[in-house]
């Protein structure tokens, strides 16, 4: 006699992240979309995407801008009467979208953190100079010139500096390790 092997769907690979382990209990209420300050620039509504999620539309989630339109404000998490962290699910969508490459291309949050994840790896800091600079020439340089006044504001204030803090040889190395960790676990 056979067993019976369920296919595990997108639902059940969300319920085993963090951020997903409620998911089940949400009751379509809409608190989440109608307490989040950022839903109209969603192109599905926090309510929509975790029905969707249910439906399975795997592809269609991780494709939208939804999640890269979190605020992290967790006023969705605070008013949900059923405990379903939706801050931490689109958190999770995030880091499956950019891990997929599945990320909307109307957004660029993605490119800035593989961006920002390159030159932690590489250097152990963040010069904020070198992450923008980086950011702009893989997005559109042309949007950098634009901000040139403002990094020039900033400079002349020192509210921005040419290098970031530099960390010892050993920091950088564990740095490296709970980045190396992280990868592994599917977190970056």
């Amino acid at each position: 006699m056979a067993a019976c092997v369920r296919e595990s769907t997108f639902n059940d690979e969300l319920n085993a992240m963090a951020g997903g382990e409620n998911l089940r209990l949400c009751m379509q209420c809409g608190n989440c979309t109608g307490s989040c300050p950022a839903a109209e620039q969603m192109e599905y509504s926090p309510a929509m995407i975790i029905a969707m999620i249910r439906a399975g539309l795997r592809d269609e989630v991780l494709a939208s801008n939804t999640q890269w339109r979190c605020l992290a404000c967790y006023t969705c998490t605070v008013r949900c009467p059923r405990g379903v962290r939706i801050t931490e699910l689109m958190h999770a969508l995030g880091r499956l979208a950019a891990k997929e490459k599945k990320a909307n291309a109307g957004t660029l949050t993605p490119v800035l953190y593989r961006c920002f994840n390159e030159i932690i790896y590489r250097t152990g800091r963040i010069p904020e100079i070198s992450l923008m600079l980086r950011f702009y020439f893989r997005t559109n340089p042309f949007n950098g010139l634009k901000a040139l006044p403002v990094a020039w504001g900033l400079l002349s204030h020192g509210r921005l500096g040419l290098k970031g803090p530099k960390f010892s040889p050993t920091a950088k190395k564990q740095l490296q390790l709970i980045l190396d960790k992280a990868t592994f676990l599917g977190d970056c």
